[in-house]
């Protein structure tokens, strides 16, 4: 018997078939999201490729990692945050009807680290938290080889997190301050002080002309690379995202004390001299004393599958 692995995202949809644990699939499908037209478009290519799969496998049980706020134990999506339509969908009962098999449903961020824990790079650690630094910056608590939570609304959300008794909205956040866009903004707002008060660096010259001066297609992926060439305005972007991030990641370690900590998503993927030391010394920075030598900082090992991996885990124990 196999199982099923699905990932719902804002930009791409990926079903996958296999064990869990197995480095590779049986079958991998991947479909890019049209955010545009909603999710009936989604659920239009699942209501094809999830019967086609099951009458193609012995599937024994469906996993889902959705991005977006679930409430798990009920198997319904609360909404999403990326594509509209989602708002209060019993997808899991829509995928039994489809699938004939028993599905779970969990939050995208949790199901990485679920995969992390317990095939990646939190492997042999007892308590493992999991943060994906990306367009957003979301959390997962696994302990145990156990996903934290999934009976409450939202659980582990390090990027919501309020820097500072001033943060009274709740825009102002650490995925507000950290997240891709953050840095991206950050960069931008320093380039556009510097044409306008002095004559440019060669460094801001670099990052102007690799966007063709126009600050709206400064990416950060893009940003990343200069960075990782010793860029020094993109070295103090990511320095700022890691700062706030740092923050936040010292709050949690000193109330959940949790052995590992694992970063995932793009911004995780420059260089370590770029985001991950600069993180891991300011979260040294914050973190209560008689824990600082308690944990550590690494980066997640499962690559773009990690939430494929995860579903297939919770699709073991449907």
């Amino acid at each position: 018997m196999y199982q099923m692995g699905i990932e719902i995202g804002g930009t791409k949809l990926q079903l996958a078939v296999g064990q869990a644990g197995e480095t590779s699939f049986l079958e991998i499908v991947r479909h890019d999201v049209d955010r545009s037209l909603g999710a009936p478009s989604i659920l239009s290519v699942l209501e094809v490729e999830v019967p086609r799969l099951c009458q193609q496998y012995q599937i024994s049980g469906v996993g889902v990692g959705f991005g977006g706020p679930v409430w798990s134990d009920q198997g319904v999506v609360q909404t999403s945050h990326q594509v509209r339509g989602w708002d209060h969908f019993p997808l899991g009962n829509w995928l039994h009807e489809r699938s004939r098999c028993p599905v779970i449903l969990a939050n995208d961020c949790d199901t990485a680290g679920l995969a992390e824990a317990r095939f990646g790079a939190g492997m042999g650690k007892s308590s493992m938290f999991y943060i994906t630094v990306g367009t957003g910056i979301g959390g997962g608590l696994i302990l145990n080889g156990r996903i934290h939570g999934t009976s409450r609304p939202a659980a582990a959300e390090i990027g919501h997190l309020r820097p500072g008794l001033d943060a009274c909205s709740p825009s102002q956040t650490i995925e507000a301050l950290a997240a891709g866009p953050a840095i991206s903004e950050f960069t931008a707002r320093q380039l556009l002080v510097l044409t306008e008060t002095e004559t440019l660096s060669s460094d801001a010259r670099e990052i102007l002309d690799s966007c063709e001066g126009d600050l709206d297609r400064l990416t950060t992926r893009l940003l990343g690379i200069h960075a990782g060439n010793g860029n020094s305005i993109a070295l103090r972007a990511f320095a700022e995202a890691a700062h706030a991030l740092g923050w936040g990641i010292a709050q949690m370690i000193t109330l959940i004390a949790p052995e590992r900590v694992v970063i995932g998503g793009g911004v995780s993927l420059t260089k370590p001299h770029v985001f991950l030391e600069p993180l891991t010394k300011f979260t040294e920075t914050y973190v209560f004393g008689q824990l600082k030598d308690s944990y550590d900082i690494v980066p997640a090992a499962l690559g773009e599958t990690v939430v494929l991996h995860g579903a297939l885990a919770l699709a073991q124990n449907a």
